[in-house]
């Protein structure tokens, strides 16, 4: 059996933000150090499930709002200022809609999905959470594009990952997800 001491905790989290610190040293986002960390812990399976539960409460409680709050304050509504910005806000909108819930419908009916299934699959794929959220905030932190530009893909990830459970409700396999 496999115990996890504060000592062998410890390790493994220098060892995350040392991973991190050299990926920055040499030009890459820290992300991708501490994922590479992740990738190089051993998989059995004792030693992951003691470290998610260990870390999993800090992460939750204190990193996740803290970069949810980081992601706010760098999403400036205030550019949002007139009614061509806006216009174009909407066609980001209706693009990455079209783009990924389209797409996912179609290759789902081609597969021989029912248009409800195809829809829901279309719907829970149009999500964009916290795995976009970070991309946008590494694309912004260098310079990538402006903070308009930034906040108006944050207002899309924003609102097609709130329109999810108002579809499913809608297609009435809402319940359905939820007991899973």
């Amino acid at each position: 059996m496999i115990g996890l001491s504060y000592e062998r905790l410890g390790i493994i989290v220098a060892f995350v933000l040392v991973s991190a610190a050299a990926t920055e040293a040499i030009g890459v986002h820290p992300l991708f150090g501490a994922f590479m960390a992740g990738v190089c812990f051993p998989r059995v399976e004792r030693l992951q499930g003691a470290i998610r539960t260990r870390i999993y409460m800090i992460v939750s409680v204190l990193f996740l709002p803290l970069f949810y709050a980081l992601t706010g304050m760098r999403t400036r509504l205030d550019l949002l200022n007139n009614a061509s910005i806006w216009l174009w806000t909407a066609v980001v909108l209706v693009v990455a809609i079209a783009a990924k819930m389209g797409g996912t419908v179609i290759a789902a009916r081609c597969t021989g999905q029912s248009w409800q299934n195809a829809m829901a699959l279309g719907a829970l794929l149009n999500t964009r959470g916290l795995v976009e959220l970070v991309v946008l905030n590494i694309a912004y932190k260098a310079h990538v594009f402006s903070a308009t530009l930034f906040t108006m893909f944050v207002v899309m990830a924003l609102v097609t990952t709130m329109m999810t459970t108002p579809i499913l409700n809608l297609l009435g396999v809402g319940g359905a997800i939820e007991s899973i």
